[in-house]
């Protein structure tokens, strides 16, 4: 029979991480802790740290001046076919 594949939440792979940062305790003893193999550990805390300039990036406000472009033109777009429609 085959073993399925364990599935970890965004949520505890981040907890996992911010633990091997602090380094108050050795990879070892944290992989024994949370039951998962230290090459795990070092790859999501790799994986962390790469990614952790977008936690401040301005993305929010990006998404926002994209979608105020957008609804711009679906409101426009809006007026001309009801414009259509009444002629």
């Amino acid at each position: 029979m085959k073993k399925e594949r364990r599935k970890f939440s965004a949520q505890f792979k981040t907890k996992v991480a911010l633990e091997a940062i602090k380094e108050k305790e050795t990879i070892q003893q944290l992989a024994s802790k949370f039951d998962v193999h230290s090459n795990q550990f070092t790859f999501w805390k790799r994986e962390y740290l790469a990614g952790a300039d977008q936690v401040f990036s301005n993305k929010k406000a990006e998404e926002k001046a994209n979608n105020d472009q957008d609804n711009e033109f679906l409101y426009s777009k809006i007026g001309r076919l009801q414009t259509e429609v009444d002629f």
